[in-house]
Parts: structure tokens; sequence; C-alpha cells
């Protein structure tokens, strides 16, 4: 089955479903804002202990509080990643620093950890826990294990079957997360050594260096086995991309879609979650007539990404699901500022650079909904009202005309190339 060919229609009588929650990652609370603001029903952050992505800008606590006021506001939740398999000298210190998520208004954390689990339980039993994908659950007596030790909700391994889902959801009362969208691994996920062996950065104490995508030379008895003309050979996965099976995975019964990228760019999270979030509200708005959508594809891939396939869900992905050469992460788009502010009376807009710009550019605003459009630009002023041949300082406010209204945490980018 092709990534953007929709799943066979197999769906019979219809009883209403529930809508599942889209969580959506922030790698820092710029990130945090923009996926809410673009359709997130919840993010997933990590704070400064006790995560897995390690070089990701994490959450001090004080952050933790803006981010959960700025999600309230749109009705959404803050989950926070202690998701490392702690050593004795890891659990120094958890306690304290699970009451403080507690207090911080954070509604659950994620964790694979039996000690973390217990420890939450007890000191704070206001905090949910839901089971990280790091304890590559993939089967129903594994989650009925985990519900009857108090956990509402199992992370389910990237290497679980929509068959298995089904089977879960149809033995055990419990909610379950499902990656939809996202880097994969190369290994058996959340299990890899690799970045230990080489570098001695621990995966799971949150310093894993990817070296599954380095550029490796094969040798084979002391003998290269590769023409010295060929690329250097990698191991890489190809990312998933579930946008045009959310049917499936809806009437599967998943009750959150996970989208991996911590590490993303806030232009990567608001282009996907928007995808996404349409998709789904078409759905349930019309489930009967519902069909997938070229805009939403389309918008996805204005994001940078590898090639993109279905995981596991449809069956073991083999060679062709890898990538074995060095390849590019094909970004036609760049993200080149940030809407601020508009006057409705001058149609002129305020923006933020992020990348360099200047008139006479063909650009693009989008913002949540599916709302956009393109425009050439034309006069660009600074905040002083000095008139600029470009937009080139970073963070640099930039006055502009646009076509149509917009608003702010719109984004601006523009095509490369």
């Amino acid at each position: 089955m092709t990534l953007l060919q929709e799943a066979p229609k197999t769906r019979g009588s219809r009883q209403r479903l529930a809508k599942p929650e889209l969580l959506a990652p922030a790698g820092s609370l710029e990130k945090l804002k923009f996926a809410v603001h673009y359709g997130a029903d919840a993010v997933y952050i990590g704070g400064q202990k006790y995560g897995l992505r390690s070089n990701a800008d994490n959450f001090s606590i004080e952050e933790m509080r803006e981010g959960v006021a700025f999600a309230s506001r749109y009705g959404a939740k803050v989950f926070v990643a202690t998701n490392i398999y702690a050593h004795q000298e890891d659990l120094a210190g958890i306690a304290g620093y699970l009451r403080e998520l507690d207090d911080a208004g954070i509604s659950a954390i994620i964790t694979a950890d039996p000690a973390i689990v217990e420890t939450a339980q007890q000191v704070a039993p206001r905090l949910e826990v839901h089971l990280s994908t790091q304890q590559s659950t993939m089967n129903w007596q594994a989650v009925q294990f985990w519900k009857e030790e108090g956990l509402p909700r199992v992370v389910l391994a990237r290497e679980a079957t929509m068959d298995e889902i089904r089977e879960m959801k149809a033995r055990v009362d419990i909610e379950l997360e499902v990656f939809i969208h996202g880097a994969m691994c190369s290994s058996v996920s959340g299990r890899c050594v690799l970045s230990n062996h080489f570098t001695d950065r621990d995966s799971n104490r949150g310093g894993c260096c990817q070296s599954c995508r380095w550029k490796y030379d094969l040798h084979s008895d002391d003998r290269s086995v590769k023409d010295p003309e060929q690329n250097p050979f990698t191991m890489s996965s190809k990312d998933l991309c579930m946008i045009s099976h959310l049917p499936d995975l809806i009437e599967a019964g998943v009750d959150s879609f996970k989208i991996e990228g911590r590490m993303k760019s806030v232009h990567y999270v608001a282009s996907v979650v928007n995808a996404y979030r349409q998709a789904i509200d078409a759905y349930f708005d019309d489930p009967a007539g519902y069909a997938l959508r070229p805009e939403w594809v389309e918008e996805i891939g204005k994001a940078a990404h590898r090639p993109l396939n279905t995981g596991f869900f449809y069956g073991m992905p083999g060679a062709s699901e890898h990538i074995y050469q060095p390849e590019e992460k094909p970004a036609p788009y760049d993200f080149a500022a940030v809407v601020t502010d508009y006057d409705p009376l001058t149609g002129v807009a305020t923006v933020q650079q992020r990348s360099p710009f200047r008139p006479g550019m063909q650009v693009e605003f989008i913002g949540p909904g599916g709302r956009n459009f393109k425009q050439k630009l034309g006069e660009l002023a600074d905040s002083a009202g000095h008139v600029v041949d470009v937009a080139r300082h970073p963070l640099q406010q930039i006055k502009l005309r646009t076509d149509y209204p917009v608003e702010p945490l719109d984004l601006m980018r523009k095509r490369i190339g």
C-alpha cells in the first residue's frame, strides 16, 4: 500500500467514534505556542532532567508554567517526557521534580522506568502517568499489565501493527497513543546501543547521536566491498506519515495521534500539525463522505522530511523502506518570518524575520485551518519606518503590505530554488 493511496474502505455500520487527541512535539516554548495555535490538543515537552532529548531546548519549571498557561487558553494540555531508563544515581531528586511538575500544572508524564512510574503515583497522584514507547509495548497482555498497574494510557511501540492495535482496544479498556508521523528507528525503537558503543553517549539517557544516519564504508575481511565511486552507506529509516490512513487509525480506536519531532523547526511543527488537524476535523465533520485532500499532503511536503512510508502499520517494512545512501531531506520551502501584528486599516503586517527576504520575492502566508495565500513582496520597512532593500537581520521587525488579512503567529515562507 503506497503512502498516498487511501486504505480500502471496509467500514460497515458506523458508530460515533471519539475524536482522537492530536499530540504535537514542542522542543521549546516557542514551538509549544505554534503547535497549540495550529491545532494540537496536547503537546509533549522535555524538562531539564530525566528526558531523552538532551539536545533540545528543554524547559525550565518557569517555562513550563508559561507553556501551561498558554496551552490552557486553547483548552490544550502539556505532557512532560521523563522517559529515561534510570540508573541508581538518576533517581536522586526524582520525587521533588515530579512534585514540581504537578505544581506547574503539567497534565501527565511520559515514562518507561517502573521506578519513576511508582514514584509518580506515590508523590504526585494528580499527574497522569503515560507509559512511554520506550517500553516497546506490542501485545494486549502487556497493555493489560500496565492498566492493572494503574496507568490510564500506553504509548505503543512504533513496531505495533494495525491488527495488533485493534486487538488491544478490543481486549483492554485503556487509552492507546500511537506515533502517526515523523522519524523512525533503524533498530527496534528505543533499544539501539550504537550511540553508546561509538560515542559513549547513552541512547536511553538522552544522548543518542543518531549513528545509524552516519556515512559508512563497507568492508569484509579487511577489504572494501563497495565501489569507491558510490555514495557512502547509511541505514536510516524513511519517515512515517499516516495522513492518508487516518480512518483506519480512528476506527481502530486509537485515542491519541502523536507527531514525532521535538528537535524539528517551528515551520515543521506548524505545517504538520496544521495538515493533520484539518484531516481529523474533516473526518468527524462527515465520516461517510471523508476523502483525503491533496492540499493536506502538499502541506506536509513543504516541511523538511526524509522519504515517507507507513511504517509497521500494514506489515513488516522491507529493504525499500530504508535509506542506504545519503539522501538530502527535501525542503522546498524555508521559514522566512512570523507575523507579530496586522493593521486591517492599512493592510500592513509586522513580521519578525527568520531568514532573509527582499522585495519582489514570491512568498506564501499560512495560518491555522488551512488559511494560505501567495503573493509577491512589495516595499519593506524597518521598525523605524526606513525602507530597506532586504530583511537580512535575524529577528528583525519588518513592515510589509499583504494582499489579504493575516494574524499573529501566521507564518511567511519562501520557496527554495
